[in-house]
């Protein structure tokens, strides 16, 4: 496809987008730091004592905010391969690569606190549930990225080849989201519907959502300052690297 009118956008190219995300990356890190210690504010010290699940319930303003944002990011990462694959647009590419590693992060820390969660509740640390098998596939697409772009020594095949698989594994994320509805699992519904009323106090909602802001904006500085990383390392022939580092 016709690349010319994406490469008109001044951030397109790694040489101006640096920079920009050199002067993002503090303010998203200090949102991250904001909205987290809001977040745990609230889900530890003002939320309510869950009636059913006792103190123990509060592990959900970690692993539900960290369960989105797997699959967020996932798809996000899936959309940024498939723009670079099919524009070559190599900032694209760069992007998704700096994302993977932090959403292999937060699908592990889903199933860790999914453990931890289910172990009093189900009496067991892992069952072979719908939800819980699907986000265990997610956290493999992770890693199967990271690793076949590892195992690729040129950039450029490295990066058409993790889009491919990327591209692939999104069908997965829908799998994860409606594996409740569409199977009979021990995991609990969706507490937070689109269409419906939440089935959960205000002020857990409330703690919820922050944590979530939270993750998303620490997601958002940790890529920037990856794929910082990410264009010195692939540019660090070019002319304009070598004025930067020097």
């Amino acid at each position: 496809m016709n690349s010319n009118w994406i490469n008109k956008f001044r951030y397109a190219s790694p040489a101006t987008f640096y920079p920009l995300a050199g002067r993002m990356l503090p303010w998203f890190a200090l949102l991250a730091v904001l909205f987290a210690a809001a977040g745990l504010w609230v889900g530890l010290f003002v939320a309510p004592t869950d009636a059913q699940q006792g103190e123990g319930y509060r592990i959900i303003f970690v692993h539900v905010p960290a369960s989105w944002m797997s699959m967020f990011i996932y798809c996000v990462m899936a959309f940024w391969a498939g723009f670079g694959l099919a524009f070559n647009i190599r900032l694209s590419a760069m992007m998704a690569s700096a994302l993977a590693p932090t959403g292999a992060m937060f699908a592990f820390l889903s199933l860790l606190t999914g453990a931890l969660w289910g172990k009093p509740m189900w009496g067991a640390w892992w069952v072979w549930d719908a939800r819980l098998t699907s986000e265990l596939i997610l956290f493999f697409l992770y890693l199967g990225f990271m690793a076949l772009q590892a195992a690729i020594d040129d950039p450029r095949r490295a990066d058409k080849a993790g889009a491919v698989l990327a591209l692939v594994g999104v069908v997965n994320v829908p799998i994860i989201y409606f594996s409740v509805r569409w199977w009979n699992t021990l995991h609990q519904g969706a507490s937070i519907s689109m269409t419906k009323a939440p089935t959960m106090a205000q002020t857990m909602l409330w703690g919820m959502l922050l944590m979530a802001l939270a993750f998303w904006m620490y997601s958002i500085a940790v890529a920037l300052m990856r794929v910082r990383s990410i264009i010195l390392e692939r540019e660090r022939h070019t002319e304009w690297v070598q004025h930067a580092v020097a």
